[in-house]
């Protein structure tokens, strides 16, 4: 049965520790951020930081609540990026997370253009080998029976990695408490994720996307590519040929 993870953000209490540990199991780099504003850091995701904490303050009863909401790839159960991916760089596996084969990327970047959240980043500073940079579920840690070393780090249990369909079935035995929205984000957005989500306040209000389809993207994505001009299509075989030449040259390096 394929994996997923429910995230609970009435417990989450950023204390992002589920980033040092993505970060430091998936070998990225540091890279220097300053605060702007808010407690938030990085701003952003990027290609060094695969997951972060966003932070909300949001108003109940006339007192501040904060909110904290923890972002990284939600894993489609039909990825659009996968369907779009011209040479199979991307690829749903049956146990739950979407892979990606640096080998076969070629560097078109559709699967950015179609991912509906906006997940995958490009290494654009890199001069020599730029890839794609996504979370990976973590996926040779679950080969071996391991929860994702955000999961495994989590000091509140606001993170739950377990079956999917179990999953499900215990966010919806919470909501039934009362204490949430009654929204599962993830259950039905782009056709369903593995990564869910409850909270206690509407999704709206803390950054989610609520206009993602509530279908599976993949029947649509080249409806929407095959808009792009033909001078792009033809660069992207352009960009097919020189990562072959860089692949092979990489392979002759080792």
């Amino acid at each position: 049965m394929p994996k997923g993870v429910l995230v609970d953000l009435t417990r989450c209490i950023g204390c992002r520790g589920c980033q040092v540990a993505c970060k430091s199991w998936n070998e990225r780099p540091v890279v220097k951020t300053v605060l702007a504003g808010s407690f938030e850091n990085p701003p952003a995701l990027s290609e060094a930081c695969y997951t972060r904490i966003r932070f909300h303050e949001t108003e109940a009863g006339g007192a501040p609540v904060w909110n904290f909401v923890k972002e990284q790839c939600l894993h489609c159960k039909e990825p659009a990026c996968a369907s779009a991916c011209l040479v199979g760089a991307l690829r749903k596996t049956p146990d739950g997370p979407v892979m990606y084969d640096f080998d076969k990327c070629i560097g078109c970047r559709y699967c950015m253009v179609a991912c509906p959240f906006e997940i995958p980043k490009y290494e654009w500073s890199k001069a020599h080998s730029p890839w794609v940079q996504k979370c990976t579920f973590c996926y040779e840690r679950q080969a071996d029976g391991l929860s994702p070393a955000c999961v495994k780090t989590c000091p509140t249990d606001a993170l739950l990695w377990g079956d999917s369909e179990e999953l499900l079935a215990e966010a919806k035995k919470r909501l039934a408490t009362g204490k949430y929205v009654q929204h599962i984000y993830g259950e039905k957005e782009a056709g369903g994720t593995s990564w869910i989500y409850i909270s206690n306040r509407p999704f709206e209000e803390i950054g989610f996307n609520t206009k993602v389809p509530q279908y599976a993207l993949p029947p649509y994505t080249w409806a929407s590519l095959s808009k792009i001009p033909v001078e792009i299509v033809v660069f992207s075989a352009v960009l097919g040929g020189l990562a072959f030449i860089r692949n092979r040259g990489d392979k002759g390096g080792e």
